[in-house]
Parts: structure tokens; C-alpha cells; sequence
């Protein structure tokens, strides 16, 4: 059964960093897209950012130019750095896997792991 364990999270200020990590097992991260999402309280899941099996990245535009994301074959592992922190930022952060394009809809992706708190305070 392929799942993703994520873990990183924490609570931080604003400005401050964190990394994300997401490992995958039953399944070869190298062969699927990869994206991470979040949830705020009382929210909707959103998408805010994808890997593609080929390295092509997407992002959520209220994180461009302060998350990155990145993958390690080798550990069969997806990282988010996450930088320059807002309060907005703070979520339930998930990954997921997906066969096609680096939509950033949740609708595309599956087996999810169980995520991961991020809290950033003001």
C-alpha cells in the first residue's frame, strides 16, 4: 500500500524558516508528481506546490519566491523549505502523489499522508 509520512512542522514567528519532508513508501517517487497542500482551520485544501516526475515545478502564487520544493531519489523523499514565514502560511501541510500535470487541485492527487502542523505566529 503506498503512503507518505510527512514531518517538519512546527511552530515558529514570522519571518522565521521550517522544512518539510515527506517520505514515500510503496511507491518510487521518481516515476509521479508530487505536491503539497495545505489546510487551515474552517478552509478548503489548497495546493501549494508540485514536482513533476521530470522536475518541473509549480507554486501557489502567495509562495513564490519563499517556498522551494525539492526531491531526493535516492531517499525516496519530497522536502518544502519554507522561508520567510507569514501567519497566513500556517496549516495541516499534506502531500500526495499524482500521474499527470502539476495541477495544484487536490482533486488530482492521492494517497495522502496524515500531514504535518505548521504554525506561525505573529
Amino acid at each position: 500500500q503506498s503512503q507518505f509520512v510527512e514531518s517538519g512542522g512546527g511552530l515558529v514567528q514570522f519571518g522565521e524558516s521550517l522544512r518539510l519532508s515527506c517520505a514515500a513508501s510503496g511507491l518510487s517517487l521518481r516515476y509521479y508528481g508530487v505536491g503539497w497542500f495545505r489546510q487551515a482551520p474552517g478552509k478548503e485544501r489548497e495546493g501549494v506546490s508540485c514536482m513533476t516526475r521530470d522536475g518541473v515545478t509549480e507554486y501557489k502564487d502567495s509562495v513564490k519566491g519563499r517556498f522551494t520544493i525539492s526531491r531526493d531519489d535516492a531517499k525516496n523523499t519530497v522536502y518544502l523549505q519554507m522561508d520567510s514565514l507569514k501567519p497566513e502560511d500556517t496549516g495541516l501541510y499534506s502531500c500526495a502523489a499524482t500521474v499527470g500535470a502539476c495541477t495544484l487541485e487536490p482533486s488530482d492527487f492521492s494517497a495522502w499522508g496524515q500531514g504535518t502542523q505548521v504554525t506561525v505566529s505573529s
